[in-house]
């Protein structure tokens, strides 16, 4: 018979622009637990998550969370997906309880509050690489498909538009900056458009002078992107276009449909298709249905499982205050490499974040793979391009383009 159950925290956006999301961090956190508990549990102890809506991910709704799972369930970590907006004033409660906190905020910014007080904030790590590597991982990408033949590129142009939210600037600045070691020459912006906005077409207009061989939007809200590419198509160019992150829901098809056929998308923290991803993605629907996301949902699955891991292998976890023994679940986090569905998570001994491949690690089997797909109609998922060994499908010249 099991001990006294071990309260789990996740704040999660259950209602707001992401809440399709938030549901399936809920989804990854219960079949995690579930799993876990079947197996005996945290060297014996249930796993009992409890959840806190986020709304609109305001820095005073997450920190509310914070303070809600930390004062009233005395949890022993907070594991979650994102949270795009509070910029990380959740920090601060969590730091003053002492506990773990694992999240896919996906942000520069984490580097540099853990990096400026280490010893405070301990406990705060990041389950996926940060918003910057998703420019030189793009750069590098395009270049992939450039020397491998699969694209003959018409110049070595690239124009880049961005979203008001600051995830969106860091990742436009970061292609620019990058850009000419890796042969590429930004042609127009970075420009950023206030967002959210389902007008494009000034920006295109001038993106469409630029005559740009790559266009790449930063901005992720997936139907301001499907309204920037249903404009792109009024009047096409010879162009690949890169679409940030929310071209891969099904809402971006959904409204776009046709016209976003051949469109990039990638993510810095995915589902493999390989032998362990498909058995997670089948219990998952098998769990909640056919109308659930697996890719999403893995994220907080893989973050819960690698704590439960790190936590027994450090001899338990504690509550608020305990700071000496979550001090050694943080060290087991970072001693302990987790290979999960997503790839493999290891995290970078100072900046307590995921290190991705193949743009800072070139050993697949040390970091977590940045994800490339196209969508495609031919298939019945998004075609997974890109990076080698994990791709499962050939790039195909997007239908508005001409050969070179």
């Amino acid at each position: 018979m099991m001990s006294s159950p071990i309260p789990i925290g996740s704040m999660i956006p259950l209602t707001g622009p992401s809440a399709a999301d938030g549901a399936e961090f809920r989804k990854g956190v219960i079949l995690a637990s579930e799993e876990i508990n079947a197996n005996g549990g945290l060297l014996g102890r249930p796993i009992k998550p409890f959840f806190a809506d986020t709304g609109r991910q305001s820095a005073e709704e997450v920190v509310a969370a914070a303070r809600l799972l930390i004062e009233r369930r005395d949890v022993h970590a907070i594991v979650n997906g994102y949270n795009i907006g509070p910029q990380n004033s959740e920090y601060e409660p969590i730091a003053d309880a002492g506990i773990l906190y694992i999240h896919a905020n996906t942000l520069l910014q984490h580097h540099d509050t853990v990096m400026s007080d280490p010893e405070r904030y301990f406990g705060c790590f990041m389950t996926d690489p940060a918003d910057y590597w998703y420019g030189p991982g793009f750069l590098k990408f395009i270049s992939w498909l450039r020397d491998s033949g699969q694209w003959k590129p018409p110049s070595n142009r690239i124009a880049i538009v961005s979203g008001s939210n600051p995830y969106s600037i860091v990742i436009a600045q970061a292609m620019a900056s990058s850009a000419a070691s890796f042969g590429w020459k930004v042609c127009f912006g970075p420009e950023i458009v206030q967002t959210p906005t389902t007008e494009w077409r000034a920006a295109l207009e001038a993106v469409r002078a630029s005559e740009p061989a790559v266009i790449a939007n930063t901005h992720f809200y997936s139907g301001d992107l499907a309204s920037f590419q249903i404009q792109f198509m009024e009047q096409p160019t010879n162009s690949l276009v890169y679409l940030q992150y929310g071209a891969m829901h099904q809402s971006f098809s959904d409204i776009a449909q046709r016209k976003g056929v051949g469109v990039l998308v990638s993510t810095v923290i995915g589902l493999l298709r390989d032998e362990i991803g498909r058995s997670f993605a089948s219990r998952y629907i098998a769990r909640f249905g056919e109308g659930s996301t697996p890719q999403i949902g893995c994220q907080s699955y893989t973050a819960l499982h690698h704590y439960a891991l790190a936590a027994s292998y450090a001899g338990g976890s504690a509550g608020p205050g305990g700071f000496e023994q979550n001090r050694r679940v943080a060290k087991a986090l970072k001693t302990v490499i987790y290979r999960g569905v997503s790839g493999t998570i290891r995290f970078d001994e100072t900046w307590q974040a995921a290190t991705p491949y193949p743009v800072v690690t070139q050993d697949p089997s040390l970091g977590l793979p940045h994800l490339f797909f196209q969508i495609r109609p031919d298939l019945k998922q998004l075609a997974l391009i890109a990076p080698e060994p994990f791709n499962t499908d050939r790039f195909v010249l997007p239908p508005w383009m001409t050969p070179v």
